[in-house]
């Protein structure tokens, strides 16, 4: 579903219309508010119905009669017709706000709920999605949803009503010439159909261009350092002017589609309108029918056409966001592969010294490179209150090990025991409420300090925020920021230094105070003096809990209860520091180099 590659590699879906059908989840809370908004609007094309009525009654009734009589009918017709012009403005107005309430109501809903299945999607589905694309969908699609749910169903139920409505009274004011019509409008509704289909796929492939350039837009500011750093901003921008001519090409390409339609659609309806009208226009002379009649049906057939031409544009809005609709709910149907189980079992009791993990058989490959193994027959146990360092070249498989600790991933063979229970037995949220982790690209949100560090438990006091900065060496330069822990980090910390920013993600794992505490390069970023401070915060974090540690300065982890040396997704070394350095293996040579080079 990557963006670069548009809609082409999409599964096919629904055509037209029809993917509209998967909105009704989201309209149907609100049946109550639909029937009001149907009500008012059955009245409103009724009271809109019977206007041409009240005309031919005022033609026909009102200037035929003499004297008194004459001036009291024309009273009373207008009258009649004031008092629906009041109940079409009331009903109309009815109509707008709920409408108008539902859209705005479902939009949210939509956002909503998108939102929160992304969010609980693996890892693999944004390996082959860009974010954001997913925010184009989130945005662009969700407003043309709205336009369709809060105006353009109201306008197509409408203009459906006055259509039939229209043509019920035609036939009844005169049957001969409203035959006619009929026969002349079918001839004309099916090239408009023909070529709305061509607007549909039009408009699926402007927002799939829309969506290629926020997804190019939002990787470029997420990296906008490396950007600046290599001089690349011309070329950035003529990279997003490139992304966003296409997609302004779709989108006249879908406009001058719609333009066409609407021409089309209006031209054929009044040339038969036009038609019939010049053999009403011969009836009355002819003296077959009267000048009400024909001005009834003059304005009845104005309806219709009116109608139709409406009806015309709002099928234009209706297969754009058919496409929107589909994008969404393609996102919606998506299952992640790794999901809680039906039953799951609960968290074994917290134990003084930390969890115990038994790694058994472990192979995995990773879904979007399946023919190169990432980890191979791994197996390893790790007692409680045991800290084990992970050491080994990039690309050994130290954080996928990681990554299928916390079940981000599930192994293709083999499994991990936390405290003797899979980890596939346990539900998703209590694992990972179990594990703390500071990754090695430490991630800083757009708040301030204190939002950032209680992060890791949204319960916790200000008092436990501040410990957990202490512990993690992070409190002085907070209390140094010009408003201590309430002043704002910047977006992903950009008022923060790479040692600072690390500190915070530390505080944050501390504060979390989990049995099992994984450390991916959880130093790296640090100067000697800071790493110093760090080092021996974690050590004394480590106390009660199991950690496990991947560090390449081999320096930090010579205290480590046994040392694992991990080669090409293989187990190769496991002992202490002397015990390996003595071997004279992998890890041997990786300290002769780092020591040699210190």
């Amino acid at each position: 579903m990557s963006s670069q590659s548009g809609s082409s590699d999409r599964p096919k879906s629904r055509e037209g219309l029809k993917t509209l059908g998967g909105l009704l989840p989201f309209l149907a809370p609100y049946r109550a508010r639909i029937a009001l908004a149907g009500l008012a609007l059955v009245i409103a094309a009724s009271a809109t119905l019977a206007i041409p009525y009240g005309f031919r009654n005022l033609i026909d009734l009102g200037f035929t009669d003499a004297g008194s009589a004459q001036a009291s009918q024309v009273n009373l017709v207008f009258l009649a017709l004031f008092g629906i012009a009041s109940v079409l403005a009331l009903a109309t107005a009815a109509r707008f706000y709920l409408v108008s309430w539902l859209g705005e109501r479902v939009t949210t809903d939509i956002r909503a709920a998108v939102y929160a299945h992304v969010l609980r999607q693996s890892p693999q589905f944004f390996e082959v999605t860009q974010t954001g694309e997913v925010l184009s969908r989130l945005t662009t699609d969700t407003t043309l949803i709205q336009t369709v749910v809060g105006t353009s169903i109201s306008m197509a139920l409408r203009n459906l009503l006055l259509l039939a409505g229209g043509l019920l009274m035609m036939f009844i004011t005169s049957a001969s010439l409203s035959a006619i019509i009929v026969v002349l409008l079918l001839a004309v509704i099916l090239p408009i159909v023909i070529f709305g289909r061509r607007v549909r796929k039009l408009s699926r492939a402007s927002q799939d261009r829309i969506a290629d350039a926020s997804g190019l837009a939002g990787e470029k500011l997420n990296a906008i350092a490396v950007v600046q750093a290599y001089a690349n901003e011309r070329r950035e921008a003529a990279r997003f002017d490139e992304a966003v001519e296409r997609a302004f090409g779709a989108a006249i390409d879908r406009v001058r589609a719609r333009a066409l339609l609407t021409v089309l659609a209006i031209l054929l309806a009044f040339g038969v309108i036009v038609f019939v009208l010049w053999l009403g226009a011969h009836a009355v002379l002819e003296g077959s029918m009267s000048a009400g009649q024909l001005a009834q049906f003059i304005l009845y057939a104005l309806i219709v056409a009116g109608a139709i031409g409406a009806l015309s544009e709002v099928f234009g809005d209706a297969q754009r966001a058919a496409g929107a609709s589909e994008r969404l709910l393609e996102l919606l149907a998506g299952q992640s592969p790794i999901a809680s189980p039906a039953r799951p079992q609960p968290l074994p009791a917290r134990k003084a010294n930390g969890s115990s993990l038994q790694i058994t058989g472990l192979h995995f490959r990773y879904p979007s490179r399946p023919d190169v193994p990432a980890l191979h027959d791994l197996s390893l146990t790790v007692s409680p209150g045991e800290t084990i360092a992970i050491v080994g070249p990039s690309g050994a498989g130290k954080t996928t090990l990681f990554q299928l600790l916390l079940r981000f991933y599930d192994p293709g063979q083999g499994c991990i025991r936390l405290d003797g229970v899979d980890l596939r037995e346990f539900a998703l949220d209590e694992l990972r409420a179990a594990v703390g982790i500071v990754p090695q690209d430490t991630v800083v949100f757009s708040a301030d300090a204190m939002e950032n560090i209680r992060y890791g438990r949204p319960d916790a006091s200000d008092d436990e925020v501040i410990a957990a900065a202490r512990l993690a060496a992070a409190h002085e330069f907070i209390e140094r920021l010009p408003e201590g822990y309430r002043s704002f980090l910047g977006e992903r910390g950009v008022r923060l230094s790479g040692g600072q920013r690390q500190r915070i993600a530390i505080a944050r794992a501390l504060l979390k105070n989990p049995p099992l505490l994984l450390l991916d390069e959880a130093t790296s970023a640090l100067d000697a003096e800071s790493e110093r401070l760090v080092q021996r915060a974690l050590e004394a974090a480590m106390q009660g809990r199991t950690t496990l540690v991947i560090a390449h300065r081999l320096a930090t982890v010579q205290r480590a209860s046994r040392i694992v040396v991990m080669e090409h997704g293989r187990i190769v070394e496991v002992g202490t520091h002397a015990e390996l350095v003595e071997t004279g293996g992998l890890y041997a040579s990786l300290a002769a180099l780092q020591f040699a080079a210190g």
